[in-house]
């Protein structure tokens, strides 16, 4: 039975997306690359092709964040930085994606600091431990001057220019499982194993780096010519940039995550935001801007819908 694992938790994912990065064994160096060999070896891949998911591994990762800070005194990040990575393989080659949760700890930090109101964010972190948590961060960047985060994550949307990198081919929307009977449903979500099969409905995107690259790169031309000072032509730059970070031959990967419990199998099963993405493009470098703003502006506002969720009660 050592290839099915059988995961409950009755914690309900965050409603949170996340842009990952994969990079190949061969691109960590001495002594990381024998770190990820030797815990790939102990803890086998989380998905063994591009059509499984990672969602067991995130409930993991999710369950392991929430039973550190119901143990201890609040505090702004992890003491320690994370040993342990998402894990593909494609092809016979092995991809790693570092959780690296205290670097996205204090980036989730300054996203607080700047959303938060300021009561909420003195009960929960009061200004001593913040001021500790930037001390701390300095020292860090000091001594990891080329940090970068594999994974990006945003709560309650897919931010519009996280699309760029892929098509509407890319997409792997897997439905959710058929109920089982009432005396196995224990708790909501289950997550069975090696084969990747979940209950809850799964939609992600994964492509090589150099397709990403390339997207995106045509993408900014274009928005560059026809809308340099807009949103998306500035997130462009910042998405190509953030790419670059990484080896040529990684994977670059959209998973909606927790949003899939938001929106629900039918929304999931009908979204084709990629694939919008791209229609506008393409008539933007046709010419016809008209057109495109038009599909952008159907793509945000359909996004920001979601996005007001958070006020819901």
């Amino acid at each position: 039975m050592q290839d099915v694992t059988v995961v409950r938790t009755s914690v309900q994912p965050p409603y949170a997306a996340h842009l990952r990065v994969y990079e190949p064994l061969a691109a960590y160096p001495e002594p990381e690359r024998g770190h990820w060999q030797a815990y790939a070896a102990e803890h086998g891949p989380d998905a063994t092709g591009a059509g499984q998911p990672v969602a067991g591994a995130v409930l993991e990762e999710q369950r392991e964040a929430l039973a550190e800070l119901a143990s201890r005194t609040p505090r702004a990040l992890p003491e320690r930085e994370s040993e342990r990575a998402f894990l593909r393989v494609l092809d016979g080659v092995l991809y790693v994606c570092p959780w690296a949760t205290r670097l996205r700890s204090w980036q989730a930090l300054e996203g607080l600091r700047e959303a938060a109101p300021v009561a909420l964010l003195e009960t929960a972190l009061p200004a001593a431990v913040r001021e500790a948590a930037e001390a701390d961060r300095e020292r860090w960047k000091a001594e990891h001057p080329d940090a970068r985060p594999w994974i990006l994550t945003s709560r309650w949307e897919v931010p519009v220019r996280w699309f760029l990198p892929f098509g509407d081919e890319d997409r792997c929307f897997l439905p959710p499982e058929p109920p089982e009977p009432p005396e196995q449903q224990e708790q909501q979500d289950v997550v069975k194993g090696a084969d990747g099969r979940v209950r809850a409905a799964a939609l992600y995107y994964l492509v090589p780096m150099a397709q990403a690259r390339r997207r995106v790169a045509r993408a900014y031309r274009a928005l560059r010519e026809w809308v340099p000072e807009g949103e998306l032509a500035r997130g462009a730059e910042r998405t190509g940039r953030w790419l670059e970070e990484f080896h040529p031959r990684s994977l670059v990967e959209l998973d909606y995550g927790g949003l899939v419990h938001l929106l629900g199998p039918e929304r999931l099963s009908a979204d084709r935001s990629a694939g919008e993405l791209e229609e506008g493009l393409r008539a933007l470098r046709a010419g016809n801007p008209a057109e495109a703003l038009r599909v952008y502006g159907e793509l945000t506002v359909r996004w920001r819908g979601v996005l007001a969720l958070r006020h819901a009660n």
